[in-house]
């Protein structure tokens, strides 16, 4: 399955150290230039720089269809924009992204879309991370990560950390 993925997800797993996790679930993850960009270019000395630019299963692909970007950038930033347009042009069968009006777009496409927290329930159903929530209270007070306490209590629930 072809997974692409915007900033958001890279730099905040790497900010509580789980960048790891996308790799167990996916093997291999492409990033737009933009993405690239943003998160190891612009980002340089930021959490997120070194883990991805080391990463040799993240990798980085150009978006062919820029009157789409173009037209998505009236709503989105680059590398939203730059990832659902990837994400379509190579029939992913999954797009990473964390913002509200990036992920509703996505859905609009017809896209399936996941974010950290997605990331995070499927790591502690698995078992790969002790706790869910230490990893949501890591988000909140280190990347600072902003989530609803709906879905805070929503993912614990799923998990069984809470009832």
């Amino acid at each position: 399955m072809v997974v692409i993925s915007n900033s958001s997800p890279l730099i905040n797993l790497s900010i509580i150290g789980r960048l790891n996790l996308l790799e167990r679930k996916f093997s291999e993850i492409i990033i737009p230039e933009a993405v690239w960009r943003e998160v190891v270019v612009d980002g340089v000395g930021k959490p997120g720089a070194k883990e991805v630019e080391q990463a040799g299963w993240i990798k980085v692909h150009d978006v062919k269809d820029r009157k789409l970007v173009i037209s998505l950038k009236q709503y989105l930033d680059d590398g939203e924009s730059e990832a659902i347009a990837l994400a379509l042009e190579m029939g992913a069968g999954l797009v990473l992204l964390d913002e509200r009006d990036a992920r509703d777009t996505a859905d609009a496409f017809g896209l399936n879309v996941l974010g950290v927290i997605g990331i995070l329930v499927w790591a502690r159903k698995n078992q790969l991370i002790p706790a869910l929530k230490d990893e949501l209270n890591l988000l909140q007070e280190v990347a600072r990560f902003r989530f609803s306490g709906e879905l805070y209590r929503r993912a614990l629930v799923e998990v069984g950390e809470i009832k």
